[in-house]
């Protein structure tokens, strides 16, 4: 029988080759439900026996939260941009150019996809990914590890040891990832996001690991830094052996026509595959000649990226719509003649706001230029305005709300016209949609179409009425019956067990995502606390700047969304968070304290050193001011440690901490 140990080491070791198989082989040999039970025993295991937890086990893919910012680390090697180039003619010059400057010399072409995502620069010691590093400016960039141990595509331990290396590759996200991330958003009532590029480039930032694994990034490597391989195609080959995903779209060229001939073929694959790609890269072959001619500035002098033009399509605007959203952003959009555009069929595309409007001119009857290219949302690039008739007047942008014609008010500071009305129908619609969806309240039940019912016919005229509606009404609703009438009820009742942080955020407060509004129910503990705080109290959470703590005070000053909210704790929902999320210690030594950690702490991760202070009574926040009453420092502490000094701010370190937390406990 073997021990915990052996048992643990053996788990790590097949749950690490399962993930390869599935995440970078897409072969593989077991079930999901299989490999989430060998999951399951294999955490088991290591909470019971902490002291043989593994740095590449599994489990450690999502870890505690980062800090506010992300520390900076200069490159090694700097993180070099590539020369672009549009043209065959402009490929010809580079060849010949390599030709000139390596007379005599059998020149070999490495051609790749270029992949329109976010460089990252990814460190291993011993085999164990240590660090990973954005690409930044080039020469520094910022350390984000525990987001991208979350990109199951990137192996925490290398299927072969190596002293140490530095891997670089792209992240990004798929097509359908992006587009059901872009689906959840909209049944949220949140902005859309642009490009799957952004939206990876947003997603690395993220503060919470367990959002960024909830994201699905992606990651194809395409360099190992100082490799001891004669080429670039065979350094590809040994990034695969070491468990990487590597691109397989990737030929060997002597010639220019060859690599023109390869960017032909990658243009025509870009509408099936599943991910973005904006040209390929040509690059010498021979590492030794790249050393040998060496790099500019900002350009290497041995490659280039040939890139594609973005794809066009020339059609007719036949009308502007406007649409509201549930913030009361009024949106101008575009309804086309449909067109293929990218393989796909457009007959919509944001006009983003009045002032963009203006300023392309856009009018309805246009004969307009949209393109796709990287992005997923077609955009009006220009109007042909050689064809446009003589008659078409500029696009009045309407002083009242399309949805409830209500005054519109702008909003200098978001350039957004905004309706101001909060009993807008428009609006409604947004925030009981956005109050239902799975990150906020999860009814069941309650989906786009019934939300437009309930509101049409004035069944619901805010989201507490949701909690008051009679069965039998709903169950006569057109497309509705009994078991659906009563599905909804029991999804309504299981959406009551919600804790206070999920209707926060389900409240549909501006500018408070999900992570702020766990924050805010952590700092204050009820909405009752949050309703009586100053904006001066709220800037001293972790993640609320001025922007968030005046929309915050907006929204629960105003009698209206008061009344909502009373209406809300009649119908029995989480208004406190439960008195076991603050811990059940009899005695709090840090009770009232404002507290900051710092620096590296042992026994402690800086999510858990938060909590712990927090069921100690204080409230714990990453800004150090003269309101701090105590800091907690760890291991290079740093600047905070200094400025504490300087305020007088009492200084604990973790010793101290440890017998703090034993006399309270």
């Amino acid at each position: 029988m073997s021990g915990p140990k052996e048992r643990i080491d053996e788990l790590v070791h097949s749950l690490n080759e399962h993930n390869y198989r599935y995440n970078v082989l897409a072969q593989p040999t077991i079930s999901d439900r299989e490999y989430d039970q060998l999951l399951r025993e294999l955490q088991d295991l290591e909470e019971s026996h902490p002291e043989h937890l593994r740095a590449d086990s599994p489990s450690q893919r999502v870890g505690s939260n980062l800090s506010k910012s992300f520390p900076t680390v200069v490159h090694r090697t700097p993180m070099l941009s590539l020369e672009n180039t549009y043209s065959g003619d402009e490929v010809r010059e580079f060849v010949e150019r390599m030709e000139r400057e390596l007379p005599n010399r059998d020149l070999t072409y490495a051609c790749e996809l270029k992949i329109d995502g976010v460089a990252l620069s990814i460190h291993y010691e011993q085999g164990l990914l240590v660090r990973a590093v954005t690409r930044g400016d080039g020469t520094q960039g910022e350390d984000i590890t525990p987001n991208v141990r979350t990109i199951r595509t990137i192996p925490i331990r290398l299927r072969e040891p190596l002293p140490s290396c530095e891997i670089r590759g792209e992240v990004y996200l798929g097509h359908e990832v992006f587009s059901a991330i872009n689906r959840q958003r909209e049944e949220e009532g949140e902005p859309l996001f642009a490009n799957p590029r952004n939206s990876a480039a947003g997603t690395l930032k993220l503060q919470d690991p367990r959002s960024v694994a909830q994201r699905q990034l992606s990651f194809f490597a395409y360099a190992m830094i100082g490799a001891e391989t004669p080429s670039h195609y065979s350094n590809l080959d040994l990034l695969e052996t070491l468990g990487f995903a590597v691109n397989p779209h990737r030929v060997l060229a002597t010639r220019p026509e060859d690599i023109i001939a390869f960017w032909e073929s990658c243009d025509g694959l870009r509408p099936d595959l599943p991910y973005d790609i904006d040209g390929i890269v040509v690059k010498l072959d021979d590492l030794s000649l790249q050393s040998e001619l060496g790099s500019t500035a900002k350009t290497p002098r041995w490659a280039i990226a040939f890139k594609f033009s973005a794809e066009q399509a020339e059609t007719v605007l036949k009308r502007i719509g406007l649409q509201v959203g549930r913030t009361g952003a009024v949106t101008p959009v575009a309804h086309l003649l449909p067109v293929q555009v990218a393989g796909t069929t457009v007959s919509r595309a944001s006009l983003h706001n009045a002032d963009e409007l203006a300023r392309k001119d856009v009018r309805e009857g246009d004969t307009v230029i949209i393109e796709k290219g990287g992005d997923i949302i077609p955009k009006i690039v220009r109007v042909v305005e050689e064809k446009r008739p003589q008659d078409l007047r500029p696009f009045d942008f309407p002083d009242q709300c399309p949805a409830c014609e209500s005054a519109l008010v702008r909003d200098e500071a978001e350039v957004a016209i905004r309706c101001v009305n909060a009993a807008c129908p428009a609006q409604l619609k947004g925030n009981t949609r956005h109050f239902a969806s799975r990150t906020a309240m999860d009814i069941e039940g309650l989906g786009t179409a019934l939300v437009g019912l309930l509101i049409d016919e004035n069944r619901v005229c805010d989201v507490a009425d949701l909690y008051d509606l009679p069965i039998e009404k709903v169950a006569e609703l057109e497309r509705m019956g009994e078991r659906s009438a009563q599905n909804l009820r029991d999804g309504l009742e299981a959406s009551k067990t919600r804790p206070f942080h999920r209707v926060l955020f389900a409240l549909g407060i501006r500018h408070i995502g999900a992570t702020v509004a766990r924050n805010l129910a952590d700092a204050f503990g009820s909405i009752d606390a949050l309703k009586a705080v100053s904006e001066e109290d709220l800037l001293a959470v972790d993640e609320i700047g001025p922007t968030i703590a005046t929309s915050l005070r907006a929204y629960l000053d105003n009698d209206d969304n008061w009344r909502v909210i009373e209406k809300l704790r009649m119908a029995g929902l989480q208004l406190e968070a439960e008195s076991g999320e603050t811990g059940d210690l009899t005695i709090r030594p840090f009770d009232g304290k404002v507290v900051v950690v710092t620096g590296t702490l042992e026994r402690w991760s800086r999510q858990e050193a938060q909590d712990l202070v927090r069921q100690l009574g204080g409230r714990p926040t990453s800004s150090l001011s003269a309101k701090t009453d105590l800091l907690i420092a760890g291991e290079k502490a740093g600047s905070k440690k200094t400025k504490a000094e300087e305020l007088g701010i009492e200084i604990i370190d973790e010793k101290t901490l440890i017998g703090i937390v034993e006399a309270a406990g």
